[in-house]
This record gives C-alpha cells, sequence and structure tokens, in this order.
C-alpha cells in the first residue's frame, strides 16, 4: 500500500506475535490507521511514515535470547509516544536500564488488574479492577530510572508502567478477553497521541485506487484472478474503475470449486465483463497432479503453482499482459508469514496460494490492491462500489478450495461427499437465518469410516465432520454454538443424502489453538 500521507498513523513494531496484526485490526476499528513495521525499523523510516506514535506488539522471545528482537535505540530520541505490549514492556525495561526475569509465577489467561492511578491518561475512565489477559513467563523484575507502576496484578508488581509519554502494559489489550482493552488504546491513541479518526471506508477506496493509479501504466493490461468472492470480485471492480477494457478475469475450475461456483460466477461477470471474463477449465490437470498427495502444504502449493501455469497459458492467448491481480488479503500474507515484517520471528502457520506458491520467475509484475485490508474492511469497500449483497456476505473460501476440505488424498468420492455436504450445511443456516450472522461453514471429510446402519442392514462409510465458526478478522475464531435442532437437521440430512456417509460430527476446536480450515 502506498503511503498513506495525511492520514493519522500508528506504527505496530512486530516482535514476532503471531497475532500482533491484531493490534493494527484494533487500532483501525477506532478509526485510525494502523500498520505492522519490522521491530527494528529505523528512526528515518519512522518519520517519513509520519507516525503519530509507536506501539511495541508481544513476541515469543526472551530478552535475554540470543538474537532476541529489540528496537533500535535511537528509536527512542524521536519523542514519539510507545506503548509496550507483552514482551513490549520486557523489551523497553531492558533497554532503558531496569531487570527483567524469568517469572516465578508465570501468567497465562484472565487475571484481575488492579489499577494504582486511575488518573492516568491511559487508564481514564476505566474502573479498578477489572479484567485483563496475560500470557507471558518473564516479567519485569525492577524498572528503569524514571518509571513508576500504574497498575498491578496478583503476579505482577510491573503490569503496567509510565515515564513520560512512554508507556507498557504486561497484559495484552489487543484481545476480547481484556475487559477494557478498546478503551486502554484508544486512550493510547486519542489522548497520548492525539489522533484524530480519519481512517474510513472511503479512504480504504481512494487509497486503493491511488495505489493502482500510480503502478498500472496508460497502456498496461492486468490479468485478475477471479474466484467469484469478496475477495477476488473486489479486486476486479477496483481495478476496472482503473484501466476499465484493458483488464481480463481469469476464472479456472480446478474441479475443487462449491457446488454451482463456476455457474454463479457467470451469472455475475458476464454481463459486467462481456468476452473479457475466461472460463478455464483445467480440473484434469489440477487433480491429477493432487493424486497420491497427501501433505497439506505440498496440496497448498501444487494448487498454487497450477493457477499460475492456468493464467499464463490464458496470457499467452491474450498476448502482453503486464499484470497479475490478486485478492491477496492481509491475513493471507500474516498467516504465511511472506509479509517482509519481522519475518524471521514469525511461523509460518500454513501457505496461501496467493503467496506460498508462485514460482521464483513469475512471467507477471503482481499486484494486491487489498493486501493491508482485513476481510470486514473489504466487505466495506464491496459495498461502496456497489457489489450484490449475496457476493458481499458469501463466506470465505480457501483458495486452494475444497483440496484442503479433504484430509488425506484428493478423490472424486471425497470430492462428492465434501460439495454436497457443505451445500446443505450452508442451505440449513440460511434457511434458519444464520449464515450471514457466521463467518464461516462447511464440511469437510478425510478417511476415517465408522460404522452404520441403513435400513437393516450394516453400512460402513465415511464421517463428515461440520464446521461453523464465528470471528471478526479470521485470524481468532470461536466455534458456533448451533441450536441442537439445527445440527440435527444437518446431520440427518447429510446421512440421508450424502450416499457413502454414516457419521456426522461438529468440530467445536477455537482458533487458536485449531485453524478455521482443517488443512
Amino acid at each position: 500500500m502506498r503511503e498513506t500521507g495525511s492520514l493519522e498513523k500508528i506504527l505496530v513494531l512486530d516482535f514476532g506475535a503471531q497475532y500482533a496484526h491484531l493490534i493494527c485490526r484494533r487500532v483501525r476499528e477506532l478509526g485510525v490507521f494502523a500498520e505492522l513495521a519490522p521491530y527494528d525499523i529505523s528512526p528515518d523510516q519512522v518519520r517519513r511514515k509520519k507516525a503519530r506514535g509507536l506501539i511495541f506488539s508481544g513476541g515469543p522471545k526472551s530478552v535475554y535470547d540470543r538474537n532476541a528482537p529489540l528496537p533500535k535505540q535511537e528509536i527512542y530520541d524521536l519523542g514519539l509516544p510507545i506503548l509496550g505490549i507483552c514482551y513490549g514492556l520486557q523489551a523497553l525495561v531492558f533497554q532503558k536500564g531496569g531487570e527483567v526475569v524469568g517469572a516465578g509465577n508465570r501468567e497465562y489467561g484472565r487475571a484481575s488488574l488492579k489499577i494504582v492511578d486511575e488518573q492516568n491518561v491511559l487508564f481514564q475512565g476505566i474502573k479498578s479492577p477489572t479484567l485483563c489477559w496475560m500470557s507471558h513467563g518473564d516479567a519485569a523484575e525492577s524498572l528503569p530510572p524514571g518509571f513508576s507502576s500504574i497498575a498491578t496484578s496478583d503476579n505482577s508488581p510491573f503490569a503496567a508502567i509510565t515515564s513520560g509519554n512512554i508507556y507498557a502494559v504486561q497484559f495484552h489489550p489487543e484481545v476480547t478477553h481484556t475487559k477494557e482493552g478498546s478503551r486502554i488504546l484508544a486512550n493510547f491513541v486519542f489522548g497520548i497521541c492525539g489522533c484524530e479518526r480519519n481512517w474510513s471506508t472511503e479512504a480504504m477506496v481512494d487509497d486503493a485506487l491511488e495505489e493502482l493509479q500510480s503502478k498500472i501504466g496508460p497502456s498496461d493490461r492486468v490479468l485478475c484472478a477471479l474466484s467469484g468472492g469478496v475477495d477476488s470480485s473486489t479486486t476486479t471492480a477496483l481495478i476496472e474503475k482503473v484501466v476499465g477494457k484493458r483488464l481480463y478475469c481469469v476464472f479456472v475450475d480446478n474441479g475443487l470449486l462449491r457446488e454451482g461456483e463456476r455457474e454463479r460466477v457467470e451469472r455475475v461477470f458476464r454481463p459486467r465483463l462481456g468476452r473479457n471474463l475466461v472460463i478455464v477449465n483445467d480440473s484434469y490437470k489440477f487433480l491429477s497432479k493432487l493424486k497420491g498427495i497427501t501433505d497439506p502444504e505440498e496440496k497448498r502449493k501444487i494448487v498454487g503453482r497450477e493457477f499460475i501455469l492456468s493464467f499464463e497459458r490464458v496470457s499467452r492467448k491474450l498476448g502482453k499482459i503486464k499484470w497479475l491481480a490478486q485478492g491477496t488479503l492481509y491475513t493471507d500474507i500474516v498467516e504465511s508469514a511472506s509479509s517482509g515484517v519481522s519475518r524471521n520471528t514469525q511461523s509460518v502457520i500454513k501457505s496461501h496460494h496467493n503467496v506460498g506458491g508462485l514460482p521464483k520467475k513469475l512471467g507477471f509484475s503482481l499486484i494486491e490492491p487489498l493486501k493491508d485490508l482485513y476481510k470486514d474492511e473489504v466487505r466495506k469497500v464491496a459495498k461502496t462500489l456497489g457489489l450484490p449483497s449475496d457476493l458481499i456476505y458469501a463466506h470465505p473460501f480457501p483458495g486452494p478450495g475444497l483440496a484442503v476440505r479433504i484430509m488425506g488424498e484428493v478423490t472424486n468420492e471425497k470430492l462428492r461427499i465434501v460439495r454436497i455436504a457443505s451445500a446443505i450445511v450452508e442451505e440449513e443456516l440460511r434457511l434458519a437465518g444464520l449464515y450471514e450472522k457466521l463467518w464461516q461453514a462447511y464440511a469437510c471429510v478425510g478417511d476415517d469410516e465408522a460404522t452404520g446402519v441403513k435400513g437393516d442392514s450394516r453400512a460402513v462409510g465415511h464421517v463428515v465432520i461440520v464446521r461453523v465458526v464465528e470471528s471478526v478478522d479470521a485470524m481468532t475464531a470461536d466455534w458456533t454454538r448451533l441450536p441442537y435442532e439445527i445440527m440435527e437437521r444437518i446431520s440427518n440430512r447429510i446421512t440421508n443424502e450424502v450416499s457413502g456417509v454414516t457419521w456426522v460430527t461438529y468440530a467445536i476446536s477455537s482458533k487458536p489453538p485449531a485453524t478455521i480450515e482443517p488443512q
């Protein structure tokens, strides 16, 4: 994304916490733009970004570890307000001359926060005690000169500290388990940094369009990977505004699609794009490459490589194409740890086909206008651009398609089962008026089989797992407590309507520790 110019901005220095971006997410919810930056960003880079404040994220390291991530000492000389979170507090204390030690009583989970100084700006409007979420081993043993404690917990005499315009908390205000977390962040962003609310849907659209106009030349042609989901559809609508008829959209039927997906894409986009919508049926190529493959990462990368090969074949027929556009989101990049933001301190959760399977010698220049946005922000942009509501609020569908909802080898039998079962899940949730209130719902299947009884005969068939979750940005999620009668209807329909299935189970793992998709 381009430099955001006049937008108020908070930089979040990433010390390797897998969910450091959640801090960005919470700040954006307040109406202020926030972006991740490497923990070792230089003072000159901070000045160029015109940040109004810095937040040090948490992280998995100890400050005493070899190659522990620490900010440059000169960062403190900028005079900007700073808020350290968890490891961010420990880094501050360590660099400023205090002492950090391994905690005798580690704190994980909810804790009671007792505010010592209720008049402090950071805790303005918050009554003591309040619940917060702790997740740390190390802790501050003694504070640097000039620092004082403004909050404590049962195991942390320095649960929050300050000196001048530098603040730090040992807990995590960015997670929903911290009762007053949003207010604490708001107090920092507005009361301490003096930011104004100017990050809006209109700003997101303007920012994306300006980036596209600055990159795409007046005669450049663009090839867009269109899946029919809200991400690629919004990408298509944005780029069309800039290049018009120089945009070609390619929909690849890879044999891993949801029920009726190809028909929906034709119905929605053929009137809009005409002949510039290219439908490619490469299902045989994808499925043959996946034959015998059981490793989930390998499946994802195979699908990614085959997508690019499909695009390259289309581009050769269309003539010279400079740009390949993809609907990659911020969450895709963060989970793949390919953002370039403190990548050495993060671990890869799973590869995304947009960012994990690209060959090194890509025949296009890549453009991703949504790469710094979250899903709900993309939906707001899509609404502003006039896309239909059934497309805007469709549940997310993984780029590698049903390949990641099939555990083990992808077979025609498993594809049939998961495709029909997922359609049943979605239909029942729509009938119950729940579909648009939920983040994601689908069925998945593996190699496990279970004994059942159909009619008067013993039957052995597949076990189908139903997964329904609630989320805001897909980086954390909770399993949905569906009413029993809805679960019963789903189970009855799947076992009755999908041949080869004897059992239906319901996944009750949240994210973390699980992920939303099984692979």
